[in-house]
């Protein structure tokens, strides 16, 4: 089993944009991203795909729900400020399932960060550029690996 655990791509800045942050949409870097997800995916099992309720994220994960004939599922524990422990037992939750899950730049360099103090085996200093994805191996009821792969595109 597999988890693929995406930060958002390219949104642009938070203070070049006026309306709710929540609501800021993917730039056209991003959109290339966001399309260039169904390649770097092709082949891999995906059982669903969450996201972060905001835009950008949901935007991100979008276009590979479509390909592979899936809604995307908003889910609040995915969005910015969620506490580690608690995106940590999310993915667990739905590890059985295959997952693509598209979260923040907050959220995901803190889940890697806390598998490496856990002596989880990964890309140690791996950045989580937007865009990029982290496949998480689940063994066990456990994440046992963590590679990472730069942004498509």
């Amino acid at each position: 089993m597999a988890i693929h655990l995406i930060r958002h791509a390219h949104a642009g800045n938070r203070s070049g944009w006026a309306g709710e942050d929540r609501d800021r949409p993917l730039s056209a870097k991003g959109c290339t991203q966001a399309d260039g997800l169904i390649d770097l995916l092709d082949g891999q099992s995906v059982g669903g795909v969450w996201s972060s309720p905001y835009a950008r994220c949901v935007q991100t994960v979008a276009p590979l729900a479509r390909a592979r004939g899936l809604t995307v599922v908003e889910d609040p524990l995915l969005a910015e400020g969620t506490p580690v422990d608690a995106v940590l037992a999310r993915l667990l939750d739905l590890a059985d399932r295959d997952p693509v899950v598209c979260s923040h730049g907050d959220v995901i360099p803190a889940v890697v960060r806390r598998l490496l103090a856990e002596g989880v085996p990964a890309d140690a200093g791996a950045v989580a550029k937007k865009g990029s994805t982290w496949r998480l191996e689940v063994d066990d009821g456990r994440i046992s690996a963590g590679r990472y792969l730069p942004p498509p595109g």
